[in-house]
């Protein structure tokens, strides 16, 4: 059988952290093949940044609304920092075929079968004239599935080449794990990563994030608090699972109770522990972890990682991988698939009962002759 051809997508997403939209390309078959190529991060406006701050911390709105004119300027946003991309790194338009386009994520509730990302792929479509994939996670929810995460075949695809069983470790807004062992892939959302202590540190110092983690760095954490936080109910449960942004806010409220540097230290500890923990929920133990998203550039956070895992814990660079634009490119990897009517998610990586395909296509309009 000849290969299958390779298409040039474009993904872009904005991650639970909410500090840009991340865009990248990527060439591929949507299968074995894969070629990377640069991405850029666009930040939403101060104004809209805050309006989904909001959104995401009234979950009754955030489920119930019709959120027509957020999702709009969400929607806007993303074909703006797509076209701005395209500009930024001389991509002719008709030389992309598809983009992926995950949008915003603003509630995700898999356990009632709903998920909810911002982000309309008819509208996207129609202002740049390219075809556009959205909707990647809800044909997995209504499964049953846990919709999350959806970035394991991807990273299996990378790491054909790399000694195994590997893991791979994403610390964005949520940590989550991808098990890879030869054709055995195995995903699910570890606990908090970057949210609690992005929102701690923005809480008391205006800060948007713990630079380097030079603030946790300069803290004791609270062996105890910790030991009480990782007592939670979801580090028991068998994978795949999967969580929202702000399901640890309520459970480390005591937190509040610490000063700045211990605050940030005890959360940075909580974040390892419970990404380390992840070792339970895997048939062998990796011999090598790669991170990516955000929190690989929080040294607190690596150094902490590596005493409790004793294996070599790594950016994704060490590898030749881009972190900050690993999951733009899997969504442009994932476009593509969607396309060919592959799965975009296993049993093992999102609990759905089959492997499942997913994704809406909407296509862009015809041009009419004589039109401006």
């Amino acid at each position: 059988m000849p290969d299958a051809e390779l298409i040039t997508a474009i993904g872009a997403i904005s991650g639970t952290s909410m500090d840009g939209i991340d865009v990248s390309i990527v060439s591929t078959d949507g299968d074995a093949r894969v070629t990377t190529g640069p991405g850029r991060t666009y930040p939403y406006s101060e104004a809209l940044r805050a309006e989904l701050l909001a959104l995401i911390a009234d979950p009754v709105r955030a489920e119930g609304d019709e959120l027509v004119e957020i999702e709009a300027a969400v929607s806007d946003a993303h074909a703006g920092a797509i076209q701005q991309f395209m500009a930024d790194c001389g991509i002719d338009r008709d030389s992309v075929r598809v983009v992926g386009l995950h949008g915003q994520t603003v509630y995700h509730r898999p356990e009632r079968r709903f998920t909810r990302q911002l982000g309309d792929g008819q509208r996207v479509a129609a202002t740049l004239g390219i075809d556009v994939v959205n909707r990647f996670r809800h044909a997995d929810i209504a499964a049953g599935g846990e919709g999350a995460p959806l970035v394991p075949l991807f990273h299996r695809a990378l790491a054909a080449g790399l000694e195994q069983p590997l893991m791979v470790l994403n610390l964005g807004g949520v940590g989550n794990v991808t098990y890879i062992d030869g054709d055995a892939v195995i995903a699910f959302d570890t606990g908090p990563a970057s949210a609690l202590l992005d929102d701690f540190v923005r809480k008391r110092l205006g800060k948007p994030y713990d630079e380097g983690g030079r603030l946790a760095a300069s803290g004791q954490a609270d062996a105890t608090m910790v030991a009480g936080l990782m007592k939670h109910p979801y580090f028991d449960r068998p994978a795949p699972k999967s969580l929202d942004r702000n399901d640890f806010h309520a459970w480390a409220k005591a937190v509040q109770s610490l000063g700045d540097a211990e605050g940030a230290a005890t959360l940075a500890e909580f974040t390892a522990a419970s990404a380390a923990d992840a070792v339970r929920h895997v048939p062998k133990r990796p011999l090598r972890w790669l991170v990516t998203g955000g929190g690989r550039l929080n040294g607190t956070f690596m150094n902490l990682l590596r005493q409790k895992l004793g294996v070599p814990v790594q950016p994704v660079e060490a590898v030749g991988w881009d972190g900050d634009f690993l999951e733009a490119q899997c969504f442009g990897y994932l476009a593509v698939r969607s396309m060919r009517g592959l799965p975009i998610s296993l049993p093992t990586t999102t609990g759905a009962p089959a492997p499942m395909t997913g994704g809406e296509l909407w296509r862009a309009p015809c041009e009419t002759e004589g039109a401006p």
